[in-house]
């Protein structure tokens, strides 16, 4: 399982640990990636997703998983996220139509 959020594309980045000699040496910082599940109106289910607390945030200040997903460009998305972004594109169309 790799290290990135499903939904902003947040990964793992590299630096410098510095010492008070200023001794530098290669360390990693990690994202903060939780298992959440998210409810999705439009499909009227819930999805496991694997992201960054960041992230979270973010699907909260934008009024759910769906208008995130709305906004998201597809290049940061996931392929998970990526397909439900197309399930709900979808099912919008089938409401607007009907």
């Amino acid at each position: 399982m790799s290290r990135r959020c499903d939904l902003t594309g947040k990964g793992v980045q590299s630096g410098n640990l510095v010492s008070h000699s200023n001794r530098k040496t290669k360390r990693r910082f990690l994202p903060n990636l939780c298992n959440v599940t998210l409810e999705s109106e439009t499909l009227k289910r819930s999805v496991r997703l694997r992201i960054s607390a960041n992230a979270l945030k973010s699907v909260d200040h934008r009024g759910g998983l769906d208008a995130f997903l709305a906004k998201a460009r597809d290049e940061e998305l996931s392929p998970v996220a990526l397909d439900l972004k197309r399930q709900i594109a979808k099912a919008v169309a089938a409401a607007a139509a009907a």
